[in-house]
């Protein structure tokens, strides 16, 4: 007959997984950031789309021009919030997997630390896209200083 595990075995696993819960936490603040600054862009972009047709001259380049970075800052934002959940997933993965070794007594020392190796890669290559998004959108700040004179 199966034995139920031992609550000492349930309360040593649930301590073991604090830490990727509280990475959980914080990949949510992070896809938080990430949904707001792609809404302020999408929403700058619905304006610009709005002005283009009436602009002309040096306006219009403005504008084509403001429109290509928000394109372009929308992909990485895209792409930083595909690694973030991606890398929610993982974290996801390795809590599960420390319940499923804990309460199974299987030895699954390195898959949980490879699966956590890959869910902190995944996390420093979404923040590396915030980081480079934050920069991008820096451009279209020195454009209007430039007009402004």
């Amino acid at each position: 007959m199966p034995t139920l595990p031992a609550v000492s075995t349930i309360a040593q696993t649930i301590q073991l997984s604090l830490s990727p819960v509280f990475m959980l936490a914080g990949i949510g603040a992070l896809l938080n950031v990430l949904a707001g600054r792609l809404s302020r862009v999408v929403d700058r972009g619905r304006v610009l789309e709005a002005l283009h047709p009436a602009s002309t001259g040096p306006e219009h380049d403005r504008h084509i021009w403001e429109l290509r970075l928000l394109d372009r800052r929308i992909s990485i934002i895209n792409a930083a919030l595909f690694l973030a959940v991606s890398s929610a997933v993982m974290t996801c993965a390795v809590v599960a997997l420390l319940f499923i070794g804990g309460l199974a007594k299987l030895h699954l020392g390195t898959v949980v630390a490879l699966s956590f190796i890959i869910a902190m890669a995944l996390l420093i290559a979404a923040l590396v896209g915030f980081m480079v998004e934050v920069r991008v959108s820096l451009e279209a700040i020195r454009i209007r200083k430039d007009l402004l004179g």
